[in-house]
């Protein structure tokens, strides 16, 4: 099949994601000598219109993992925003080294029901945004190896494909239909409840550049006084990874459990899990 054009989509607060997908991407469209376009819907000024795609395009869809699945305050645009029309489609999912779950089935299931042919998908371990021991550096060397060999694959599938060949949704790991979220544990083993967590400000730290407000994929973080945490806060850690100065941090009780429970039975080196 030809292939006129590859688009790199991806919603990536902390840039994971971004890297991941880019580098996916751009290997299937030097593969095929045709640009790489990149629709980056992570910020909410980016959510404000409907992307079409055509059937000579090919899309690498990336998400990062939380709790288990797509995001649950990103899922309605992965819905309703894109658009395919018979356009292959790479689903990929990004997880912190616990597990993917059923992220990557649910991605495709999406993708599938507004118009995409999934041909390929993929599971990536890269850091986890709630600690730098989870993951450290990753996707690493190693990875990014089996980033452009996924890639090259994904590409010559693509290229032999013909209209009349077009396989049924990828077969990929996970529960059909998709079940619940998974459940947070503290490092006692019970249930971890931080929903209505935010992050709090070191004043002494703070020198109020305000990137902090303008990098929030929720718009939660007031541009007016950055302290105040106006919304909703999905745990992202955008804010935390890109204050110059430090300044951000979480001090819930819950959340810290989870995260010290995390760090205790999930510092092996998972592996990626690729699909095609």
């Amino acid at each position: 099949m030809k292939i006129s054009r590859v688009t790199a989509v991806y919603i990536s607060p902390t840039g994971n994601t971004e890297t991941v997908t880019s580098a996916i991407a751009e290997r299937i469209a030097e593969h095929f000598g045709v640009t790489v376009e990149y629709d980056d819907f992570t910020l909410p000024e980016s959510r404000n219109y409907t992307r079409e795609f055509d059937e000579d395009e090919l899309v690498v869809f990336g998400t990062p993992v939380y709790a288990g699945r797509i995001p649950n305050k990103f899922l309605p645009f992965v819905q309703e925003l894109f658009k395919g029309d018979g356009t292959l489609a790479v689903p990929v999912v990004c997880f912190g080294n616990r597990n993917f779950d059923n992220a990557l089935i649910e991605l495709r299931n999406e993708l599938e029901n507004n118009g995409f042919h999934t041909i390929a998908g993929a599971g990536i371990v890269t850091e986890h945004v709630f600690s730098e021991t989870l993951a450290t550096g990753r996707p690493d060397d190693s990875d990014l190896t089996q980033l452009e060999a996924f890639a090259e694959d994904v590409a010559e599938k693509a290229e032999a494909l013909t209209a009349a060949s077009i396989p049924g949704p990828i077969s990929v790991r996970g529960d059909d239909p998709v079940g619940p979220y998974y459940r947070p544990l503290g490092i006692d083993g019970q249930p971890a409840v931080f929903l209505k967590a935010k992050p709090k400000t070191k004043e002494d730290l703070c020198n109020g550049c305000g990137i902090c407000a303008r990098v929030c994929p929720m718009g939660s973080v007031s541009r007016e006084d950055t302290k105040d945490v106006t919304g909703i806060c999905v745990k992202c850690h955008a804010c935390i990874k890109k204050c110059p100065t430090g300044a951000k941090y979480f001090d819930d009780p819950a959340f810290l459990s989870h995260v010290e429970m995390l760090k205790a039975n999930y510092a092996r080196r998972a592996e990626s899990e690729f699909f095609i």
